[in-house]
């Protein structure tokens, strides 16, 4: 069996969780005039995209629907073809921009799948190159993002206006 360390990860999950703020998901979907700073990327009809703000890897996003639901079974059809339509156009635009070698794709869905967001299901887009594990998390708990969450998003942005 091989392992998958991601001490940096620990920052998050330690995080004090401030459920008086509502969900993240749904608060920036209704933020529509501050995308940027809510790194979100597309605005779909029933669903859309972001970056994600504590990334396994540089230019991992997140494909949410709007709706405030937390199983596949309250989630309609065209939503779902949706969410798998802008997940396959993202990952064109990530291997295109980011020259990426391949992708992790799902979703964590409930607490004891790992979902850090449990209420709210979505789904993740994390890039993966060749060699890009190595020592740094293991032994020196550090987590080496080669670029800037800004720069990323700033990088992506006109290849998802192109989408629209």
């Amino acid at each position: 069996m091989k392992h998958l360390w991601a001490p940096w990860r620990m920052e998050y999950i330690r995080q004090k969780k401030d459920s008086d703020k509502g969900c993240v998901f749904c608060n920036k979907s209704k933020e529509e005039n501050n995308d940027k700073d809510n790194l979100v990327l597309l605005r779909g009809q029933e669903s859309f995209v972001l970056m994600n703000l504590y990334p396994y890897n540089n230019g991992h996003l997140m494909v949410a629907p709007y709706k405030h639901l937390d199983t596949f079974e309250l989630m309609s059809k065209s939503c779902m073809n949706e969410i798998m339509d802008l997940s396959t156009k993202s990952m064109e635009i990530i291997k295109k921009k980011l020259n990426s070698d391949g992708f992790n794709f799902g979703a964590n869905v409930g607490k004891a799948g790992g979902a850090g967001i449990e209420d709210h299901i979505h789904f993740h887009i994390v890039p993966r190159w060749i060699g890009d594990t190595n020592f740094m998390p293991v032994v020196g708990q550090t987590k080496v993002i080669i670029g800037g969450l800004v720069e990323t998003y700033d990088e992506l942005k006109y290849n998802f206006d192109k989408l629209k």
